[in-house]
């Protein structure tokens, strides 16, 4: 390895993580930085899934005005916080400008392929590496209460078999409660995507990880970027709170942070730390066998085989390092409404983190416009696990040259 070329990536989350995975695999010398602790941010206390059906983007009709309900109140999932509005003004323009059904088509065609290459990319390394991460491919509930709203999904459906060649099979009554017990009888209906599958975060990352160091990459924890040295339009070093780094290459995988470092890229992303939340906790006795999403309050469930994780919510505050507990409230009173047993004791983790959000809901994958050997790989909004291995493969095909397995013009900065 001493004559390959090295690669630093800077971020310890499943992005990076997948990113380093691929390049060690490419036989490039690895080394990935991380400012807390590999795997501990975003990608540790998420709900899990791996769901090639999330096309549809946050930006959507109708979402305008649940924003704008979701600033006078703390009882809705999408909630924006009054007192940031000037600081979010200029994100939060671009996404209402997105709110339509063209856009919301130009994000699904994009977000498409990386969902579809991850789902796949997954299954391989699993099988390959051996990685025990809790994998399941049950499937995902989308779960309604109000019947009108489950009905109107039906176009939904229609949507995205037409476009993507995605079914779902809707359950109500008798035949929801014989699939999924642990639902209350009564509700509307369900909507299953078969072709979905979800994972422990945690033992995610803690996977990675090990075969990470096993392939050789050289994982630095505690330490943080601090600027690039270079000139005439290449990086050659990156200055950290501990060493200076030097390499052919660099890949900033940092998700929400991405913004706070445009200096060093020559570019301000619009991205915006989406706050979201959860509660890991015991296996209720009478648990799910499906992870779900009850959608009117766009609470999510997720078993585990040790363990329970109810999640979500999107709040909109900046970098706001609280944990909000009426947030935390929000998730409990929500999931009460559609199960038997919605929580259980003793409870794990009360958890939150910043999701990276792009207006559009496409991330970036690009390279740095001020120095051509510097990548950017952030911005996967609520799809960061989901589009993890597809992300990767794409950063490691572009630094070596190979031949993209998707189109990475989807994924350009300055679109």
């Amino acid at each position: 390895m001493s004559g390959a070329q090295h690669t630093v990536v800077i971020g310890g989350g499943v992005i990076g993580g997948f990113t380093a995975w691929y390049l060690a695999q490419a036989g490039h010398r690895v080394t990935l930085i991380e400012q807390s602790q590999f795997g501990k941010q975003c990608s540790h206390g998420n709900c899990g899934y791996v769901s090639p059906s999330h096309v549809i983007p946050l930006a959507r009709p109708g979402q305008v005005l649940k924003g704008l309900k979701g600033m006078l109140t703390t009882q809705t999932a999408l909630r924006i916080n009054p007192a940031k509005l000037t600081m979010l003004a200029p994100w939060l323009l671009k996404f209402a400008l997105r709110c339509n059904s063209k856009a919301m088509m130009e994000a699904g065609k994009a977000c498409h392929p990386l969902l579809q290459s991850s789902a796949a990319l997954y299954r391989e390394v699993f099988e390959q590496q051996n990685m025990l991460v809790d994998w399941k491919t049950d499937g995902l509930l989308f779960v309604f209460r109000d019947q009108h709203e489950f009905d109107a999904y039906a176009e939904s459906d229609a949507w995205l078999r037409k476009h993507f060649d995605m079914p779902a099979e809707p359950f109500a009554g008798t035949a929801l409660t014989q699939l999924e017990p642990a639902l209350k009888p009564g509700l509307a209906g369900a909507w299953l995507y078969r072709c979905d599958a979800h994972l422990r975060p945690g033992k995610l990352m803690s996977e990675l990880k090990r075969i990470l160091t096993a392939a050789g990459v050289r994982v630095l924890e505690q330490t943080a970027m601090k600027s690039f040295a270079g000139g005439n339009g290449r990086a050659v070093a990156v200055e950290t709170t501990g060493e200076t780094l030097t390499a052919d290459n660099f890949v900033v995988a940092v998700g929400a942070w991405a913004p706070l470092l445009q200096q060093s890229l020559g570019v301000k992303l619009p991205i915006q730390p989406g706050k979201g939340y959860s509660i890991t906790m015991a296996r209720p006795k009478l648990c799910p066998k499906y992870p779900m999403i009850l959608e009117e309050c766009h609470v999510a469930i997720t078993p585990f085989e040790e363990g329970y994780r109810v999640g979500s919510t999107m709040e909109f505050s900046g970098y706001d390092t609280s944990l909000n507990r009426a947030r935390l409230n929000y998730l409990r009173s929500g999931a009460a409404e559609y199960l038997h047993e919605p929580t259980a004791e003793p409870v794990e983790e009360e958890w939150y983190g910043w999701r990276p959000m792009t207006a559009d809901g496409i991330p970036y994958i690009d390279r740095s416009p001020r120095f051509g050997n510097v990548w950017i790989a952030a911005g996967h909004s609520m799809l960061g696990i989901s589009m993890g291995t597809g992300t990767g493969k794409l950063v490691a095909e572009l630094i070596t040259g190979a031949k993209p397995h998707v189109d990475p013009a989807l994924y350009r900065i300055g679109r």
